[in-house]
């Protein structure tokens, strides 16, 4: 080979090299099959009876279908036919009654929580760890609690105020409508206000302390500190709470049950309450149905406003 001829292998361009494919990492597929039984779980206990009860909504479902299967297809119907009770709106009512006051209750004495426990003081931790039990307690425990303090013979609250003279003879609260819904909704908030505390918590401890420390400069009492710096810094915070505790009310069903059972007359008895009188007590399982799916869309549309108001705040 001459010199030029060696010189043009040398300046000739070479091919690059094909980039190496990207391997899949070993065990990928493995990694699949493990969450297979978890989607298999899901899919049995959430999925199917969810759709299954709402597909029974949309049918002729009574204790005969049930056994042998093979139930109508009505449509509308059973919307109608519930959507035309007076006892239907009634429960919707109460249910909306019952979540609104059980949200502002616990909102409130876990904001007041919240505020408590950002200062320090002795036995803080412990008063802390107290106060967690009324949500890790059992739902059988709480409302037996309430019922034992609430009961007008030998319960604790009649003793304090015959005690403080503020009554004389025995007060049934569980026994007569006005004072039932509220103590149901006592009851209620009562357990969820550690769980709105501690969220709240986190929430407070993101604001940052340069700001009440500027508002305490510029002359600003508690109370402006906490209604232009506190709340609005809480907002998101806020939101979410109000919206878990919604949700988590408005179906609520063991302790109104066990605290009532949906009585006086009717005075507690809740959608989730009249769902389980339709389907158990009078088998009409269609609508029973019905009630339960209102029970799904309503906290789904407040779900649905509150991610769409989200997805504005931050886009804004």
């Amino acid at each position: 080979m001459t010199v030029i001829e060696a010189d043009a292998v040398r300046e000739r361009p070479r091919t690059p090299a094909p980039a190496p494919r990207p391997q899949r990492a070993a065990g990928a597929g493995a990694d699949g099959l493990f969450l297979l039984p978890a989607v298999l779980f899901v899919a049995v206990t959430v999925v199917y009876p969810l759709v299954y009860s709402v597909l029974q909504a949309f049918q002729d479902v009574g204790l005969r279908e049930v056994i042998r299967g093979g139930a109508d297809w009505v449509g509308l119907a059973n919307f109608a036919d519930q959507f035309g009770r007076p006892e239907f709106w009634q429960a919707l009512w109460l249910s909306l009654v019952y979540t609104v006051g059980t949200v502002a209750l616990s909102y409130a004495g876990g904001l007041a929580l919240a505020l408590l426990f950002l200062r320090e003081f002795p036995g803080r931790n412990l008063m802390r760890a107290l106060l967690l039990l009324a949500w890790i307690l059992p739902t059988v425990v709480g409302a037996n609690l309430w019922r034992w303090m609430l009961d007008g013979s030998y319960g604790l609250l009649n003793a304090a105020l015959r005690g403080l003279g503020l009554i004389e003879g025995d007060v049934f609260w569980l026994g007569q409508p006005g004072s039932a819904l509220f103590s149901v909704v006592l009851a209620t908030a009562w357990s969820f206000a550690p769980f709105a505390m501690i969220l709240l918590v986190a929430g407070l401890q993101s604001v940052p302390a340069v700001l009440y420390e500027a508002a305490r400069i510029d002359g600003a009492s508690a109370w402006q500190q906490f209604r232009h710096i506190t709340l609005p810094a809480l907002r998101p915070v806020s939101i979410t709470v109000m919206l878990l505790i919604f949700i988590f009310a408005f179906k609520t069903f063991d302790t109104i049950y066990l605290m009532t059972r949906g009585g006086p007359g009717g005075a507690t008895l809740t959608l989730p309450l009249y769902a389980f009188q339709e389907a158990f007590e009078f088998r009409r399982y269609d609508t029973a149905a019905v009630a339960t799916t209102v029970m799904l869309v309503v906290p789904l549309v407040l779900s649905i406003f509150y991610f769409r108001s989200l997805r504005r705040e931050e886009a804004a």
